[in-house]
């Protein structure tokens, strides 16, 4: 169960260990909420590893890609508090509830975020989130119980985060838009920085 709204999560398909720490760094710094590194990244376990070990406790690093239940043990033993699927199994939810991490399972229909939701999941990930839309989202809103977290994923970008949040979503994630293997963290900063302004400025600040 997620202690505080989601909020803005940097999606870091590719990043290497290597790299991990200042990429990840300059996005906290930015003020996003939280960083995933995918499974199908260059050794995304040590990648966690290091983003954890190099900031404060309460920092939410996640493991993205997840699709089995080992995945889940393994992501928690790395330091990730956030388990992200493109899927929905309720066998890797109700194993990350166990863990007391919080659950992420991706959904495109209703019927699989209320078997997400029946696993002890409280926040869907909308994946691809292109394919739900705004309107589908709020339709999704209208029914399922109140509290739970829509949380955009794939093909969220600058151009289109405001809608997102104007529309009701608990945060988003942002993936290629942001960071691309190889991009210098100065250039990552920049980008969430401006992503956060929209996030928080011209949404959060508006009457």
């Amino acid at each position: 169960m997620t202690s505080r709204p989601t909020g803005l999560v940097a999606i870091l398909r590719g990043v290497t260990p290597a790299d991990a720490v200042d990429v990840a760094q300059v996005i906290f710094d930015a003020g996003f909420d939280a960083v995933e590194v995918p499974y199908n990244s260059p050794d995304p376990l040590e990648s966690i590893r290091r983003i954890r070990a190099a900031g404060p406790p309460e920092r939410r690093v996640g493991a993205g890609t997840v699709l089995t239940p080992d995945d889940v043990r393994r992501a928690a033993d790395a330091g990730a508090s956030l388990i992200v699927s493109p899927n929905t199994r309720a066998d890797v939810v109700a194993e990350t509830v166990r863990l007391g991490l919080a659950s992420y399972p991706g959904a495109a229909t209703p019927t699989e975020a209320f078997t997400a939701l029946d696993a002890g999941a409280r926040a869907i990930k909308l994946f691809p989130s292109t394919a739900v839309g705004t309107d589908g989202m709020r339709a999704w809103a209208s029914v399922l119980p109140p509290g739970t977290e829509l949380v955009p994923v794939g093909g969220v970008d600058a151009t289109n985060l405001a809608d997102w949040a104007r529309a009701g979503a608990a945060g988003a994630g942002v993936g290629t838009s942001l960071y691309r293997p190889g991009d210098r963290p100065e250039a990552v900063g920049a980008r969430a920085a401006e992503l956060v302004r929209i996030w928080h400025t011209d949404v959060r600040s508006t009457p």
